[in-house]
Order: structure tokens, then C-alpha cells, then sequence
């Protein structure tokens, strides 16, 4: 380490400490490795004096992103903050290429990529690459280890990049305000009152003696299952997510809170049980602390929700007293989940949950929709990543609503998948034509379907077999 190089020295977040502790002591190089892609299109050719540029300068205004890590022979991991660093940013011209051939030569780059994971050690820890398709188009890669930036970083990162880049590519300047420290979040966490957190996390989980089982979404014995790290989605009609923001609105609710109780009836319909665990992740970003929107870093935390699916209650006041309960734990959100396990009744070693729920609050592609009128255009054309539970569900909000899920695929295949996909539509359409109803009739079945066999022979995307509780 060259001492003079450095700028600051401090510990690492909870949530930081367990993402190290699993890619350290883990055996695979690509968890919580994130790839986000990019097509840039321009009308002449891309500026790459100010494409490196602008990617330098994000780089020296937040701190997190010149960040590296240190756990062996001290009691606690560090976090070093350098004073400066380079920002790798490798290019590929892949021009005269037939459109097939691009399309594996790009594929086999994302896999290296992956497999070249990063040294914790070494800021930053992320890079960029470029690649040359045609005359005016472009790819960007943007790799990055999720122990430095969040979902709700990345867009913060894309859109300076991209503010920068078009004012040093028209030959002027811009001043995007002082930029991020991310000692000042662990300062505040430090601040919190961890025997008020005790008090609450022991009385939520109160007599939980075990977690919601996902064993029969599980597929046995996949015969060479396919490494994949995309995210399937589907989008909701424009008309169904304008009817959810209706009833959302009219009975205070938020389409957050609707799609997470939705992942709650599927996994009590799957497991036939009655209360459900699973798991929030919950942005993290507190109002006390000033500048915490604007922060760049790993400050997201997941934490477990225990709710009861009661078949006879009617939807929306199951739906409010689910916000509710949303609500109260958000006061809490900076508990470490190590302490809420240790703190729960659950057996040393059995998790609490299998499965999170992630809402995104500003996706990356609303960003670029927003971003000031350019000569280039920018699209999000790639979101690859893995984190250690099994599976990932996100909400996108929007005029359509999109849900994906990121998976396991050594224990899910792609039917499981696209079949959860496919109640989940279900569920939300259903909710938007008649939410005055019993959570017990609310059905897994489309109109023309008469039952599940029926649907299952309609319906090409819904392709796997599951039990579901009537």
C-alpha cells in the first residue's frame, strides 16, 4: 500500500462486511460481480478523450469508487480511500465483423469479463470497455463489484458520465456540485441505536422456527444447467399499470408495496403456508443524513419481512396493514442482518430467507430518458449480475410496470422462471380488474384458462409443473 497515495482508512458497512465475507471465503469469482451494458449510438464518432475524461473525473468525485479492501492479519476489514487512481478503460473495434460473429465475439468478452473478477485490494474496483460494432455505434461495458455501488448508484454514476461527456465533447466545462463521501454513512450508522433495533427485530421474529421453503420451486438433478446471469422479465400493459396507480393512489398505497405483496401470495400459493418470510432490500438511504440521495456507495440493506396471508381477509386493508408494517421497518433498516439473524429463534445456519425482493426506485434506462438533449443516443442494453441467494425478484416502475428475476440456474431452469413471471402478470392484472376481493379469490388463472392444466397447455411461457394451494 503506498501511504501517500491514501486518504482515508475507516470500516466497512455491514452490509460490505458480508458481501466480502462471501466473495473472500466463496468459491465464485462472479458473485456480486455486476455487468451493465450499453448501446451508444453518435452521429460521427465517439469522442474518447472525453469519454475517458468524464469517467476519470466521476471517479475522483466520489470516494467509494476509489476504494479498495483489507481483512488479513487485522480483526476488522478496512476500507482504504485513495487519493487517486485510474480507471481502466480497455477498447475493442469489432467493425467489418459479420453481425453473428460480433454477437459471440461480445459474448465470449462478457464471460472473460466475469471470470476475471477484481482484487478487493486494488481501487477502483470496477472498469469500463468499449467496443466498435459500425461506424456510428458503440458498446460500453461498465463492470463493477457491488460492494462499492448499489442499484441505486449506478444511474447516479451513468448520468454524471454522461453530463460530463457532453459538455467535454463540446469542448466546455460544467459543474455538477461537490461530490460524494462515504464516511459520512458509516459515521451515521455508528450514530444508531442498536438496542432499540434488538427490541424490535426479537419482537417481529417472535417464535419463527423456520424460513420459507423454496424446495418445491427447485428443479432436482438439472442435467448441465446453463450458466446464465441475465435478468427475464415481462412488462405489464400500459393499461394495467395505469389501473394499479389508480387503486394505489386512491387507498395510499405504492406500486412497491402492491408488487411485493404479490411475491408474498405467490410464495404462500407455492409453499401452502400462511406466513411468509422473505426477503426487502430497502435503499438505505436515511433522511437525516443530508446528501444520502446523491451518495454513491454500498448502502443498501435486506432485511427479512414476516407477513401473514390470512385466505379470508379482503385485499386492500391486507394491503395497507402490509404497507404498514413496510413502513415500521424502514426505521430499523440500518440493522445488520447478521445481528437480526443472531437475534431471531432460528437454528445456527438456517437462513432466513431464500429469496429477495429489490423495487427499483430510478432505473438506470429512466435516467438516460431524462438525460439533456445530445447528439448521441444511450441505451441500457445489458444488466448482468449475481448475488447469493437464490432468487433476485426487481420491480421496475414506469408507465409499464416490468418485474425480473435473477436466478440460481444451478437450482431453477428458465421454465420455473418465466412460469413465476407469468402468475405474477396474472396476479397483477386480476388485482387491477377487482381489488374488493378475499385474498383467496384471487386467482392464479387467466379468463380463458378453466384450470391449471388448461393454462399450462396455452400458455408457451408458462411451462413447469408446481403445486400451487388452492
Amino acid at each position: 500500500m503506498n501511504t501517500e497515495n491514501v486518504e482515508d482508512i475507516y470500516e466497512l458497512s455491514p452490509l460490505q462486511h458480508g458481501i466480502l465475507f462471501h466473495c473472500v471465503y466463496g468459491s465464485e469469482v462472479t458473485l456480486y460481480f455486476s455487468q451493465l451494458g450499453f448501446t451508444f449510438k453518435v452521429r460521427d464518432s465517439l469522442n474518447f478523450s472525453a469519454f475517458e475524461r468524464a469517467w476519470q473525473e466521476v471517479v475522483a468525485r466520489h470516494t467509494m469508487l476509489r476504494t479498495g479492501f483489507y481483512w488479513e492479519d487485522i480483526d476488522k476489514p478496512l476500507q482504504v480511500v485513495y487519493r487517486q487512481v485510474k480507471l481502466p478503460i480497455n477498447q475493442y473495434d469489432l467493425r467489418g465483423i459479420e453481425a453473428t460473429e460480433q454477437q459471440k465475439l461480445f459474448d465470449d468478452f462478457l464471460v472473460k469479463d466475469r471470470e476475471q473478477g477484481f482484487d478487493f485490494s486494488q481501487a477502483p474496483l470496477m472498469r469500463v470497455t468499449l467496443i466498435h460494432f459500425d461506424e456510428h455505434t458503440y458498446k460500453f461495458v461498465w463492470s463493477s463489484h457491488m460492494i462499492i455501488v448499489d442499484g441505486w448508484s449506478s444511474p447516479l454514476v451513468i448520468k454524471e458520465v454522461i453530463e460530463l461527456y457532453t459538455s467535454y465533447s463540446q469542448g466546455q466545462n460544467i459543474d455538477l456540485g461537490k461530490g460524494s463521501v462515504f464516511r459520512d454513512y458509516i459515521a451515521w450508522l455508528r450514530r444508531q441505536n442498536s438496542s432499540k433495533a434488538e427490541i424490535f427485530w426479537r419482537r417481529m421474529l417472535k417464535g419463527l422456527k423456520t424460513s420459507t421453503p423454496l424446495n418445491n420451486l427447485y428443479v432436482d438433478n438439472l442435467y448441465n444447467p446453463e450458466e446464465r446471469y441475465d435478468e427475464p422479465q415481462i412488462k405489464i400493459s400500459k393499461a394495467t399499470t395505469a389501473k394499479l396507480q389508480s387503486i394505489a393512489r386512491q387507498h395510499r398505497l405504492t406500486i412497491n408495496v402492491i408488487a411485493q405483496a404479490v411475491w408474498v401470495l405467490l410464495l404462500s400459493r407455492y409453499t401452502c403456508q400462511t406466513e411468509i418470510v422473505y426477503g426487502c432490500t430497502v435503499s438505505g438511504r436515511p433522511v437525516d443524513l443530508k446528501g444520502s440521495e446523491s451518495m454513491v456507495g454500498m448502502l443498501i440493506n435486506t432485511l427479512p419481512v414476516r407477513v401473514k396471508v390470512d385466505p379470508e381477509q379482503y385485499l386492500l386493508p391486507w394491503l395497507q396493514q402490509f404497507q404498514e408494517q413496510l413502513v415500521e421497518i424502514r426505521q430499523y433498516e440500518y440493522t445488520s442482518l447478521v445481528d437480526i439473524q443472531r437475534w431471531s429463534e432460528l437454528t445456527p445456519g438456517i437462513p432466513l430467507f431464500d429469496s429477495i425482493f429489490v423495487f427499483e426506485n430510478q432505473p438506470v434506462d429512466d435516467i438516460l430518458q431524462e438525460s439533456p438533449e445530445r447528439e448521441q443516443n444511450i441505451e441500457l442494453s445489458l444488466n448482468l449480475y449475481k448475488t447469493n441467494y437464490s432468487l433476485n425478484l426487481v420491480g421496475y416502475p414506469g408507465s409499464q410496470l416490468r418485474i425480473g428475476i435473477s436466478y440460481d440456474f444451478r437450482s431453477f431452469d428458465s421454465g420455473t422462471i418465466n412460469g413465476i413471471l407469468r402468475h405474477f402478470e396474472i396476479l397483477l392484472e386480476n388485482i387491477a380488474k377487482n381489488p374488493e376481493v378475499r385474498l383467496k379469490n384471487l386467482s392464479l388463472l387467466t379468463e380463458q384458462a378453466g384450470d391449471v392444466s388448461l393454462m399450462l397447455e396455452k400458455t408457451a411461457t408458462f411451462n413447469f409443473e408446481l403445486t400451487v394451494c388452492n
